[in-house]
């Protein structure tokens, strides 16, 4: 039988998954010649959102949603953060792609604990799905360079795509962190477990 809670909920994240890996961050930063200076990171949104997609959605309804992100990018569309296609298999961002989902089984074993998240708990378990999608990340690219006999440029993709990105990804459970409160308040005023 078809849920249409499911199905709406699964359209939402989706949308909300491509639209915020869309979105790029930009930073302020002083300068000498100008008060402030725009620069662009190249970081998307979509690590804090699946973040937060997942503690409001559960777990079956991300990873529905974060497969067909995949399809999307994969054959119709490209919707990943430096574009889409079949040879995007071959660059180092898949790995990080293939290592969302431990981060969404981590997350989400912050909604099956209990019906209140702890910011504790909150912090634990998000660094534990960060740590583990940058080292599928690292091992996707690992297997890539010994694959296609590229060793010499592992450790610049190492630096690129892992620690360029590992502080920031860390930084943003601080920010989602306010909004657990509001997690917890829906979630007892609508007893959702």
């Amino acid at each position: 039988m078809l849920n249409l809670n499911k199905v709406i909920e699964l359209i939402i994240s989706v949308q909300i998954i491509i639209i915020t890996t869309l979105v790029p961050v930009y930073i302020s930063i002083p300068s000498k010649n100008k008060l402030l200076q725009i620069a662009e990171i190249p970081i998307s949104w979509q690590v804090p959102t699946i973040i937060v997609v997942t503690l409001i959605f559960k777990r079956e309804i991300v990873i529905k949603a974060f497969s067909i992100y995949l399809l999307i990018g994969l054959f119709f569309i490209p919707v990943f953060q430096n574009g889409g296609s079949m040879g995007y298999l071959l660059t180092p961002n898949f790995g990080y792609l293939l290592g969302t989902y431990p981060l969404i089984i981590f997350i989400d074993k912050l909604n099956i604990k209990n019906n209140k998240i702890h910011y504790i708990d909150f912090i634990k378990y998000g660094i534990l799905g960060i740590c583990s999608m940058h080292l599928i990340g690292i091992i996707y690219s690992s297997i890539q360079g010994l694959y296609f006999k590229q060793a010499d440029i592992l450790l610049y993709n190492i630096s690129k795509y892992s620690l360029g990105k590992f502080g920031y990804h860390l930084l943003m459970l601080t920010p989602i962190t306010l909004l657990i409160k509001m997690i917890n308040n829906y979630r007892s005023r609508n007893n959702v477990k």
